[in-house]
């Protein structure tokens, strides 16, 4: 029987000292990294359209600000948890690392189920959020981005919040927002975008074609919906889909636009005409080249890894493997791209976004996605490099890659001693 998968923040932790014993490196690096410098719980109180009030808990993790202000997306989900947040907080730092990111990990959230709100509760609820939180926040210090459950709306509500604290234009406090307010052009394809980039660096290396790869997708929110249709677009087959309700599988490949407004339509991909109805562990588990988990964390597990058929897994997702389905995955000779490097499309372009709101010059969407693949191949050669020259897997790699840019930034303000100290 399976043991029970450790909660994101054990696993998290698991891969910070996985990289540390990887680089040599002492237990005080590891001290300093295995939790957030600071996590911030807020009780929000939102008046609802019954007139009742109902108190909603939110939560602000700021892991490590040592290369810059930390940087991390607010989600609104009913998972939400204290844990999660640092968890993700810890991933954020060295996913802006590796990317080569004047950034350092933030993530925070509110524990509820944004669906069944109505609009104004909603709006109430983000500018509560910041109201709560605007002592930590701020474009020097922390810059929340869009993330499970927000978006560009979301976004807007909570800037304009910031700037009547502040009582003055902020617009690089917050990333991910319309485009009448700062936004970047090529901002909402970010994270899509990165991950087909990956699969194509991935494929390249691996001498395997990907022009007619069959592509499986778990989780057809904004990063997957862009994945899908950025990898449909170099000529791969996309044979599953699944979202929070279900899946659906077409050996011969699906119509990627087909699928999505079935999806606005009807809230799912469940049930789209001519596809065979699959579960989340069969979506996991198709025979595909390509499986992009691109929901929330833990999702493969060791159980689920020993039916794992793709010879790339590409994280879109944060945190989708757990340790032990990573074991597995390494043993049975499955590419993984890790999150850290797949999904870092979206804060690469949170951070031009930053520069073009402090600079007030806007780029051409041209230039987004020249200066995104440049980064995006870029970082993923250092870690095939690090992974082929240390003899080890790719998620460590990724890991030691981006430990070394942070212990020197830590070095470099005393924090840490000397390179025969650790």
């Amino acid at each position: 029987m399976e043991r029970t998968a450790p909660g994101p923040l054990a696993a998290a932790q698991a891969q910070v000292r996985k990289a540390v014993e990887a680089l040599g490196a002492g237990e005080d690096l590891y001290e300093l990294l295995r939790l957030p410098q600071r996590t911030v719980e807020v009780r929000i109180p939102v008046r609802m359209a019954d007139g009742s009030v109902r108190v909603f808990t939110g939560y602000r993790a700021q892991h490590l600000s040592v290369l810059g202000p930390c940087k991390g997306g607010i989600r609104f989900h009913p998972g939400v948890s204290r844990e999660e947040v640092q968890a993700l907080s810890i991933w954020m730092t060295f996913k802006s690392a590796l990317a080569g990111l004047p950034f350092g990990g933030g993530k925070g959230g509110v524990v509820v189920d944004p669906r069944p709100l109505r609009e104004e509760e909603l709006e109430q609820l983000s500018r509560g959020y910041i109201r709560a939180l605007a002592p930590v926040l701020g474009p020097d210090r922390d810059i929340p981005a869009p993330d499970a459950g927000t978006g560009p709306r979301v976004m807007g509500w909570m800037l304009d919040e910031y700037e009547r604290i502040a009582g003055g234009a902020a617009p690089g406090v917050i990333t991910g927002k319309p485009l009448a307010l700062g936004g970047s052009v090529g901002r909402e394809a970010a994270t899509g975008q990165g991950v087909a980039f990956a699969v194509r660096e991935a494929a390249r290396l691996l001498g395997m074609p990907l022009a007619g790869s069959r592509v499986a997708i778990q989780g057809f929110g904004n990063a997957g919906q862009f994945t899908a249709r950025l990898l449909a677009r170099e000529g791969a087959r996309i044979v599953g889909i699944s979202d929070s309700r279900g899946g659906i599988y077409h050996p011969g490949g699906l119509d990627v636009e087909t699928a999505i407004r079935h999806k606005e339509e009807t809230g799912s991909v469940v049930g789209l005409p001519g596809t065979e109805a699959i579960d989340q562990v069969e979506l996991l588990q198709l025979e595909c080249e390509v499986l992009v988990p691109a929901a929330l964390e833990g999702a493969i597990t060791a159980e689920v890894a020993q039916g794992v058929r793709a010879k790339v897994v590409a994280e879109a997702a944060n945190g989708p493997t757990t340790p032990e389905g990573d074991q597995v995955l390494r043993d049975r000779g499955v590419f993984v791209i890790p999150d850290i490097l797949c999904n870092a499309g979206g804060v690469t372009v949170s951070y031009f976004e930053w520069v073009q709101n402090r600079t007030g010059y806007p780029w051409s969407e041209a230039e987004v996605r020249a200066r995104l693949e440049e980064r995006m191949v870029r970082a993923f050669a250092q870690v095939a490099a690090a992974a082929q020259s240390r003899g080890t897997d790719t998620r460590t790699a990724a890991y030691v890659v981006a430990l070394e840019r942070i212990r020197a930034g830590l070095r470099a303000r005393g924090l840490l001693g000397s390179p025969g100290a650790g």
